[in-house]
């Protein structure tokens, strides 16, 4: 199959400018945002826009639930897709909706910077900041069901061909998710230390953290820890589980990517032996 990519960060518009892109490279189907799109119609999935908060929002983007994923793998299956496009904000996103399909590497990219002017990106963020409005590359009709009672706006692209004449690309949904008007969310350092110590102390290996660091990346973050082991493990099985015991906790609360967990052993400890009777040594 061929996979194409269209990546750029949250409202520059990349769901507006889907359709375009589609056509020019005739692709078929699209995943926008948790859906499975052909045409004007929603094939498989769930919005990622019909949820309540944005951190349940990006979990369905980049289809965390194994139900979710496999429905759109069985979609793509039934329907004997031969291409497909996936909107995602990071190359990291992208290849990690893919991956969750089963779809392999991606075969090209498109950047939003490279088929919208660095005004119509503009005008797109503003329209996001100050309204909260999010594109739907699908018809309304064909949202009513997942968006109940949520405001519903059609909006037909059109193409220009000429002076004065128009192509109809279809027609999309601008709406406005519950998220988008709840203000601004952070997730605290302190809160991914809380994580990665969680993860950490399920490892029968690990006696403790004695640093912890979490830096911020463009398409996830970083994180390094220094650890005291208890003797009798080899380190390098422990950290290669310990690793993604990690990523795989992070991402489950947070649905952040993990590009780097770095560990470092600082220091060996014994364990105590508790004695018959129950009490400590």
């Amino acid at each position: 199959m061929y996979v194409c990519a269209l990546v750029g960060a949250s409202g520059t518009g990349k769901s507006h400018r889907s359709l375009w892109v589609a056509k020019e490279r005739n692709i078929d189907f699209v995943i926008d945002d948790g859906l499975l799109i052909k045409g004007n119609s929603v094939l498989a999935g769930k919005s990622a826009k019909a949820e309540k908060t944005r951190v349940a929002a990006i979990r369905t983007a980049v289809l965390t639930d194994d139900d979710h994923a496999f429905e759109l793998k069985s979609a793509l299956k039934e329907n004997n897709a031969q291409s497909v496009l996936i909107l995602g904000t990071s190359d990291g996103m992208v290849q990690r909706i893919a991956s969750r399909l089963g779809l392999g590497q991606i075969d090209d990219t498109v950047y939003i910077q490279d088929i919208s002017s660095p005004y119509e990106i503009q005008q797109a963020l503003n329209t996001r900041r100050m309204e909260g409005k999010h594109v739907v590359p699908v018809p309304t009709m064909e949202l009513k069901k997942d968006f109940s009672g949520v405001m519903l706006d059609p909006l037909n692209i059109l193409r220009r061909r000429g002076a004065g004449q128009y192509e109809t690309m279809g027609e999309k949904s601008v709406i406005r998710p519950t998220y988008s008007y709840l203000g601004k969310f952070t997730i605290s350092d302190y809160t991914i230390y809380q994580l990665a110590e969680h993860a950490a102390k399920k490892n029968e290996a690990v006696s403790r953290i004695t640093r912890f660091r979490a830096d911020k990346a463009d398409d996830g973050i970083r994180i390094e820890m220094d650890i005291v082991l208890f003797y009798g493990y080899r380190i390098p099985l422990v950290f290669s589980e310990l690793r993604k015991q990690i990523a795989d906790e992070i991402e489950k609360y947070t649905s952040l990517n993990s590009v780097a967990v770095i560990l470092t052993a600082k220091n060996i400890t014994v364990k105590k032996k508790e004695p018959e009777h129950g009490g400590e040594e």
